[in-house]
Formats: C-alpha cells, structure tokens, sequence
C-alpha cells in the first residue's frame, strides 16, 4: 500500500467483525471507541436485513458498541435505495421482517401483492411457504425479481438456518427468473455506503470477514481490503482465492493503531 494516500474512511462488516453470535469481538469495543474518536467517517456494513438500523444498533449497544444509528448501513437500506433510483414511488411484495419493509416504506414503496412492481426477498427466520407461493405466482405475471443478499445459510444459536440466497434458488427454480441481489459481494453494496458519507474509494478501507463477500465486494469497488479472522475465514482459507486482501489480522484489535 506504499504510495497510496491516507485512509479516511472505514467500511466494517458487522458479524465476525464486531460481534459473533451477539457476543463482541475481543477488542472491538475499543476499536469502535477509537473509531469515533478519530475523526474518520464510517459505516457498519451487514447484509442481514431482519433488523433496522434502530434495532442494530440497540444489540450493538447491548453487547458493549456504542454505535450512532446514522452509521449503519444494512442490504435492505441499500435494497430500497435501490428500488428508489430504478422505480421512484413503486410497488413490491416483500419476504422480509421489519428491516426491509421499513426500509421500503421510507422509500416510499406501496407494499401489495396486487400487481407489483417487485418481488423483494429479504431474510426472516420464518419464511413462509404461502408466502413463498404467492411470489412465485406474481413473478409469473412479470413482476421483477430483487433480493437483498446471496447468502445461502445464516447462523443460529441451533445452527445453520436457510437464508435469502436458499429460498432464492428455490423461486428461480420455480419461476426461471433469477433475482437481482443488492448486498454484497454486489459492490453497489459498497458504493451506496460511500455515497452516504460522502467518501472515496482511493481513501476507504473495508474491514470484514469473509473472502468471498466482504474483500470481493471491497477489492470491485476499489477499495483498500482488511480481512479479520476473527470471523468464518482461516489464515489458510485466503491462498484458495485468486484475489488477496490489502492485509490479514487476527481482528479489529490489530488495527487500533492503524486508525
């Protein structure tokens, strides 16, 4: 990174970053600390959409973060500004809790499943299968498919539960309409974040943990990449990439001194 201006803002993905199953990371609420007190604008990333920015940030704060509402940037905010920019004053039905239909209604999207525009599919920990029956028979009748994130199994205190990605094979293969995702590794993930305070790519880093969602997305939209292992990937996980990250750490901690 030789040569390259200074850093003067931070992307950090949440989970595996800052929390883990609601627990924090070992030196994270330091690192968030020291965030605020440097003065660089930053944004708290995840592709979870269950929650709103309020809800987050209250968990957040509940494990020790104190993290402003205004810094959370979750895929259902990017999916409804999304939607905004291609269909002003639209219509979907939505699969999705209280982050996403939150979202959209600030948007000012009706939610119906009377001739939408969309079909959006977010995560819930309960999908329904009527509901799930429902969009495919109103993507049958040339809805257009949105979804706000790939991921194909989220976690649980039980375990591994179906995620957004999973019930959108699922309506692919049902309709043969395949969905367009917002969240990461879509870089537009990335870049309506940058947007929201004002940043540049030349001058970001994005801190998360996974290769192939958080560095990917990173590495599209231009940015500078940490990889914390504090999360999903292993320091031997990163040769199996044919991309690397700017730098690997162990977690935020390591990177403290960097801000």
């Amino acid at each position: 990174m030789a040569g390259r201006r200074p850093i003067e803002s931070i992307l950090v993905d949440m989970d595996g970053v800052l929390v883990h199953e609601g627990v924090p990371v070992p030196g994270a609420a330091d690192f968030v600390r020291r965030l605020r007190e440097s003065g660089k604008k930053f944004q708290i990333l995840t592709n979870n959409s269950i929650y709103t920015p309020r809800d987050l940030c209250a968990r957040l704060h509940a494990a020790g973060l104190d993290v402003p509402e205004e810094a959370v940037w979750t895929s259902a905010l990017a999916t409804a500004q999304f939607l905004t920019d291609q269909a002003p004053g639209g219509s979907a039905f939505v699969l999705g809790e209280a982050g996403l239909t939150t979202a959209l209604h600030e948007a000012g999207y009706v939610l119906t499943d009377q001739q939408p525009d969309y079909v959006v599919l977010g995560e819930t920990r309960t999908y329904s299968f009527s509901a799930i029956t429902t969009a495919i028979r109103i993507l049958g009748t040339g809805a257009r498919f949105v979804a706000t994130n790939p991921d194909t199994v989220g976690p649980s205190p039980e375990g591994p539960l179906p995620a957004c990605g999973a019930i959108a094979a699922l309506i692919t293969t049902a309709t043969g309409k395949e969905p367009y995702f917002v969240g990461k590794p879509n870089p537009l993930m990335m870049r309506s974040a940058l947007n929201r305070i004002a940043a540049h790519s030349e001058t970001t880093m994005i801190i998360g943990d996974r290769m192939d969602t958080d560095i990917r997305s990173g590495i599209e939209a231009g940015l500078r990449t940490a990889l914390v292992l504090s999360g999903v990937t292993t320091r031997a996980d990163v040769d199996r990439y044919p991309y690397k990250p700017s730098l690997v750490v162990d977690s935020v901690a390591d990177l403290i001194d960097e801000l």
